[in-house]
């Protein structure tokens, strides 16, 4: 299968999750469930499910006990992107091509709607009802997104991001940025599917290198986006990177693109362990080093 057709599929099928999650969420949630639901049934391409899902079938696993985490993680990406969106953050007015959450339902509300998001994503991670994984593997899927998520990775990420904006910077700090902000998110969601399927240690270390490749080289993908993609196409305001730390800063365009060629080949490499089950994957791999959105 190719990946345009492997990623469709996902995508209706994390889709179609999210719908079942959001059906059985309280009537009297009115405004905040529409907040939440504006954000997360976007033109999204469901990247992180879909990784989920591809490491927990490449290991030989269930892909109806994955499930719920992989809605899970996309629950906690959509709420960043709200965050990151609001005007005492990156100050965006559009997102995948619409107005941000914030434009629409206000600043508060949009707040507000990320918070449920994060906290949701948790209750349906833990939520016996949802997934068939056994407790010893929901737990250890449910500390990795936390870790990922917390002070050790995307709000750590986020926070050097915001502290550092109009700032000189170094290599090590955007590495920093990088690592956390987008790619420790990446990371667990290779890591919860690896986790699902049952790896072992050996191959959980496997899995690590090329998830924390690909979620480098994802992020730095953004940064070449922003100075030479097309607006249309990567659907929010370009050229706004400019005071913030970027690769394309600290590396320069040639350097960002050789990067993500060094990284993207090391994600490869650490899967061939799996041999043609690490297809997707691998393919994956290389469509996040050469996507255009």
């Amino acid at each position: 299968m190719d990946l345009a057709t492997y990623l469709a599929e996902k995508r209706v099928l994390a889709g179609d999750r999210l719908r079942a999650i959001f059906s059985a969420l309280p009537a009297s949630s009115g405004i905040l469930r529409d907040a939440m639901e504006y954000s997360l049934f976007s033109d999204g391409k469901r990247i992180r499910p879909a990784l989920a899902i591809a490491a927990c079938e490449a290991m030989g696993g269930d892909v109806e006990a994955v499930l719920p985490f992989a809605a899970a993680i996309e629950m906690i990406h959509t709420y960043s992107l709200i965050h990151d969106d609001l005007p005492c953050m990156d100050n965006d007015d559009l997102r995948r091509g619409k107005p941000t959450c914030h434009k629409v339902f206000g600043e508060a509300v949009a707040l507000l709607a990320g918070d449920a998001l994060l906290t949701e994503a948790f209750r349906v991670m833990t939520d016996p009802r949802q997934s068939t994984a056994p407790p010893e593997a929901t737990q250890k899927v449910v500390y990795e997104i936390a870790l990922a998520a917390g002070v050790a990775g995307m709000v750590a990420g986020q926070t050097v991001d915001v502290v550092h904006e109009g700032k000189k910077g170094t290599k090590r700090i955007v590495n920093f940025i990088h690592r956390n902000k987008t790619g420790a998110l990446i990371r667990a969601s290779v890591l919860t599917g690896a986790l699902v399927g049952n790896a072992n240690k050996k191959e959980l270390r496997r899995f690590t290198i090329f998830g924390e490749c690909i979620g480098l080289a994802f992020q730095i993908m953004d940064d070449l986006l922003d100075v030479e993609g097309s607006e249309a196409e990567v659907g929010k305001k370009l050229k706004k990177d400019a005071k913030k730390q970027t690769y394309v800063r600290h590396y320069g365009v040639a350097g960002s693109k050789a990067r993500i060629d060094s990284l993207v080949e090391k994600a490869v490499a650490s899967l061939r362990f799996l041999g043609p089950r690490a297809d997707m994957l691998v393919q994956a791999a290389n469509f996040i080093g050469h996507r255009s959105s």
